[in-house]
């Protein structure tokens, strides 16, 4: 059962990044020999590791395109959810591309700056296939690449047993269909940590990328940490949390099934809640319950409620919002009527990946179909970054332009003389100065 405990009694490891155990020296090798021996090594990996080992690693976009035929014949459903998530996707997307401004404006007279917003070319898309293959993940990383303008988008994720029995590269089929629907330029059956690495370094055959994002296990999270410089990454993500604030017009069995809704993912997941009614807390806890017993993934769920779960009392609502500023958790829900009360918290609330408001605004919907990203940073690292989105995939360069005779780059000339006898570096003065 859940635990429900007053905001007073909240222990201070509740607010500290999680940490599961490290993998670092197991991946650290996995990295050194991908990177040294290319293709033969990720092979063996795959074959100690994963449930196939084809001989090449390519899968051929014919594959891709029939996986995605095969799914619009014999599930219309899911084809269709698929093509809605990847237009609201893209279709925000393209609105935060737009928000990235190129200028180039005049600070002084002859002395023009600028800023250019390029797309890398080339980003790896790593997903994952192992209890849930996460088809939605598809979406969620391709989908911002394509807005951004990156020219190739290069697929890893772990290899499946062709379905005629041959040796030939294959993958989750869903995972297939969604590649196609989305657009990703090559797939690879490749997973695990040598995915990341062969991303990164490239191979005989997987091309060495700008960027890598998307999800995954603790291996693939230690590889992304230690390729990052070699390479950019999106966040390194943990367990999965959700941080609920609700009032008394919350429906107990939409929270109990939203916490749930994040239970499922992991045995350590983190659904909270915070209340400032202990019978609402009650009603919830009996809801949840209740729920359980006709949940499928009542397994995982009830492991991760009962060890990483909580319901905490509050005194006010605005105290809610401070424990969640202080927690910035993955997604936060404001369960609250629409007004002034709710208002004051959208206000008050500034550390989250994302931000659900009002009781209609479940966070599943932003897994799935609601135009937002839901590849989002954890652990609190919302403190200090925000979800995969556009920015990702973009550099924001800066450019300098002069014209001669004009008092800016006479000034600036004079500055940065000053400022290089200062530092005692000589050439950067005359450098300067012979402008003069």
């Amino acid at each position: 059962m859940i635990k429900i405990q007053k905001s007073s009694e909240i222990e201070s490891s509740f607010f500290c990044g999680r940490n599961f155990g490290s993998s670092i020296d197991v991946v650290r090798d996995v990295l050194n020999d991908v990177r040294a021996n290319g293709d033969a090594a990720v092979k063996k990996y795959s074959a100690q590791f994963d449930v196939a080992s084809p001989s090449a690693l390519e899968i051929p976009q014919e594959e891709l395109k029939a996986a995605a035929e095969k799914m619009q014949k014999e599930n219309q459903k899911l084809y269709d959810a698929l093509c809605y998530s990847r237009d609201l996707a893209l279709r925000f997307a393209r609105k935060q591309r737009e928000s990235f401004d190129d200028f180039e404006v005049e600070l002084e007279p002859g002395l023009w700056t600028g800023q250019k917003n390029i797309a890398v070319e080339r980003a790896g898309v790593y997903v994952p296939a192992g209890r849930f293959p996460l088809v939605s993940t598809m979406v969620m990383t391709v989908t911002p690449a394509v807005a951004a303008g990156v020219k190739e988008i290069i697929l890893c994720t772990p290899p499946r047993k062709h379905p005629s029995g041959m040796d030939k590269p294959y993958a989750d089929e869903n995972i297939m269909a969604a590649a196609y629907i989305c657009g990703v330029s090559k797939a690879f059956a490749c997973g695990g940590s040598q995915a990341i690495a062969a991303l990164a370094f490239g191979t005989e055959s997987i091309p060495a990328v700008d960027v890598i994002v998307g999800p995954g296990n603790k291996f693939v999270a230690e590889a992304k940490k230690l390729v990052y410089g070699t390479v950019g990454i999106d966040m390194i993500a943990g367990p999965t949390e959700v941080f609920v604030i609700a009032d008394n017009s919350a429906n107990p069995a939409w929270v109990a099934a939203d916490l749930l809704a994040q239970a499922e993912h992991d045995v350590v997941a983190q659904p909270v809640l915070a209340v400032t009614d202990e019978g609402l807390a009650k009603k919830v806890s009996e809801e949840i319950e209740k729920q359980l017993e006709t949940l499928e993934t009542a397994k995982v769920a009830r492991q991760s409620i009962d060890n990483c779960g909580r319901i905490i009392v509050c005194s006010s609502l605005e105290e809610a919002a401070e424990l969640a500023n202080k927690k910035a958790p993955e997604h936060l829900e404001l369960a609250m009527d629409a007004g002034e009360e709710r208002s004051k918290i959208v206000k008050m609330v500034h550390n989250y990946g994302s931000l659900f408001i009002g009781h209609g605004s479940a966070e599943v919907f932003g897994d799935y179909a609601a135009g937002l990203n839901h590849t989002l940073p954890t652990s609190g690292s919302a403190r200090f970054t925000g979800g995969l989105s556009v920015r990702v995939f973009l550099k924001t360069v800066t450019t300098l332009r002069t014209e001669e005779g004009k008092e800016g780059p006479v000034n600036s000339a004079k500055a940065a003389g000053i400022l290089g006898d200062a530092e005692g570096l000589a050439g950067h003065a005359k450098a300067a100065r012979i402008r003069l």
